[in-house]
């Protein structure tokens, strides 16, 4: 059963994908597998059941668990909201370097903050954070 029954099946596979994300390794290899086809690759309980040899229903109810234990992670540890976080701060720090980097003429020290926020966003195994548009 969802915590909030209001919130629309895509936000709520958007929100188990995040979850995933944050402890997928905390799971059972069959859990996560079953959660990663249903919720990232976007594939019906029939198709997972086929692919994976286990029942329809073995598969909801591995799914179902396997939320379970996602939520139980996030309300205990809040890595995924801590993460949420970072990435807002992360981009309104971006916003206010680009904004600065615009008003001052060495850019020297603006280049150094830039790099900050990057090994911030490496720190989280996001390489790509979007952070390039910095060293323009």
């Amino acid at each position: 059963m969802d915590k909030n029954p209001n919130i629309h099946r895509h936000e709520k596979d958007l929100g188990v994908s995040l979850l995933l994300d944050c402890y997928g390794e905390l799971l059972s290899e069959t859990k996560r597998r079953a959660v990663e086809l249903y919720y990232n690759d976007d594939l019906s309980l029939a198709e997972i059941a086929e692919d994976t040899g286990v029942t329809r229903q073995g598969v909801r109810d591995s799914i179902e668990k396997a939320r379970s234990q996602l939520y139980l992670y996030e309300e205990k540890l809040g890595l995924a909201r801590r993460m949420r976080e970072v990435d807002t701060l992360i981009n309104e720090l971006t916003a206010k370097l680009l904004e600065l980097g615009n008003k001052v003429g060495d850019r020297s020290e603006i280049d150094e903050l830039i790099s900050m926020v990057k090994r911030i966003g490496t720190i989280f195994g996001w390489e790509d954070a979007d952070v390039s548009e910095l060293s323009r």
